[in-house]
């Protein structure tokens, strides 16, 4: 993958891993939505105890969650935050890429020869992940918000009418900062799964084609990216908890007043909520989006 990106030009990396990540988030956004819904159910509930209501599991497990979803909402709900997700991915999936090669060129320098080591893949990869996501944050801010709402009462109206009003209304009634909510657990997760999706994907996909007969095309990228989902998920499932909570209401103070509550109420195993919806997701959107970038990617080559 690297080195055919050296003859790529920025532009080129950047448009291939945009279209690339935006299609790839087309495809598994439902499942998305499913994890973001599990994640805040724990909250729901304590909530729904202290003005009286129940405190039973709506949803359980990925696919009762999604047919729980279309169900009382309708097949469309599933989609909720896809036009902020299609912003957050043209900005994010194109950066976090795009300017991956160029930092890892200017850490070990630009006459440097031979292969690059692991640790400054990773460094690059953490660098140009914590870039990425602190230019895309409020994109992924109110995506998260339009997926955390369900069905509302009759004659309850929603918060937002669609991505746009939520960019203006976060702005006008929390501030122009407030697009910038959980920006620092956000950093860490993506700046830690981008670094493990990236670091990984070409690791297994080298490991991969030591195997006799296997080659370098579409099911060597299949499951590269399988791969890179699951190593991303392990690592980064705890901050995308604590992420979306912070993102899903404005209840916490700051990311450790977020991290120490659910891990008082809940206990630990909390953080990994949803790990099985997010794996599928996180498995699947990638494997989508390394097979789409490598066949993208060679319109310009």
């Amino acid at each position: 993958m690297a080195d055919q990106f050296f003859e790529i030009s920025f532009a080129g990396i950047f448009l291939s891993s945009a279209f690339a990540a935006c299609f790839a988030e087309l495809c598994t956004i439902p499942l998305d939505t499913a994890k973001v819904r599990l994640q805040l159910q724990k909250r729901a509930a304590i909530a729904g105890e202290g003005g009286g209501g129940g405190g039973a599991s709506k949803y359980k497990g990925l696919l009762g969650t999604v047919v729980t979803i279309a169900k009382e909402e309708g097949l469309l709900a599933l989609w909720k935050g896809i036009i902020p997700g299609l912003h957050r991915q043209c900005l994010y999936g194109g950066l976090r890429i795009g300017l991956y090669e160029p930092v890892k060129a200017f850490l070990v320098g630009s006459d440097s020869i031979g292969e690059v080591s692991l640790f400054s893949k990773i460094i690059a990869a953490l660098v140009t992940g914590a870039i990425a996501i602190a230019v895309a944050n409020p994109t992924d801010l109110v995506k998260v918000r339009l997926q955390a709402e369900g069905k509302m009462p009759v004659g309850v109206p929603r918060r937002y009418s669609g991505a746009l009003d939520a960019y203006f209304t976060i702005a006008k009634q929390e501030g122009l900062a407030a697009l910038w909510t959980g920006l620092g657990p956000n950093i860490a997760r993506n700046a830690i799964i981008n670094a493990a999706e990236l670091a990984s994907y070409d690791h297994v996909k080298e490991s991969i084609l030591k195997f006799p007969g296997f080659q370098d095309d579409v099911l060597t990228h299949f499951l590269a990216g399988l791969g890179a989902g699951f190593f991303a998920v392990c690592i980064g499932s705890p901050v995308d908890v604590v992420k979306s909570r912070m993102m899903g209401d404005s209840i916490y103070k700051s990311t450790l007043d977020c991290f120490f509550k659910t891990l008082k109420n809940e206990g630990p195993f909390a953080f990994y909520k949803g790990f099985l919806p997010n794996f599928g997701r996180l498995g699947l959107w990638n494997a989508i989006m390394f097979l789409t970038l490598e066949q993208v990617k060679k319109l310009f080559l």
